[in-house]
């Protein structure tokens, strides 16, 4: 087990300690080129809605970059809300939270989101 691993085992097992209450995960994945968002719950170990950068229906010239993560949080609080889905416990995946994932956590927030 790489380090890497190590740190997303450490910061997963800290979410499901604290989470009390239940409440699904959005959990934030991210490679040089796309990034993917997803709201999985873990009672019934089933992913509830999701959207990334290689979805048909993204709708932008460039995968990459900040304005392409603000893109794909405001479409994962839309299919949250769909899903009547309005509180998530955020899970980056071990990642230091700036740039993409902090782009695509403001934008979630601002359509409506709360974690």
């Amino acid at each position: 087990m790489n380090l890497s691993d190590k740190r997303k085992a450490r910061a997963r097992y800290q979410l499901k300690k604290n989470n009390k209450g239940g409440l699904p995960r959005l959990v934030v994945n991210r490679t040089l080129k796309n990034i993917y968002a997803q709201i999985v719950c873990d009672k019934e170990a089933k992913t509830l809605c999701s959207f990334s950068t290689k979805s048909k229906d993204f709708k932008a010239e460039k995968t990459y970059g900040i304005e392409a993560a603000k893109l794909v949080g405001a479409e994962i609080a839309k299919l949250a809300k769909k899903e009547k889905i309005s509180k998530v416990i955020f899970d980056k995946s071990g990642v230091k939270y700036h740039g993409r994932v902090k782009a695509l956590a403001d934008a979630a927030r601002e359509n409506g989101l709360e974690f």
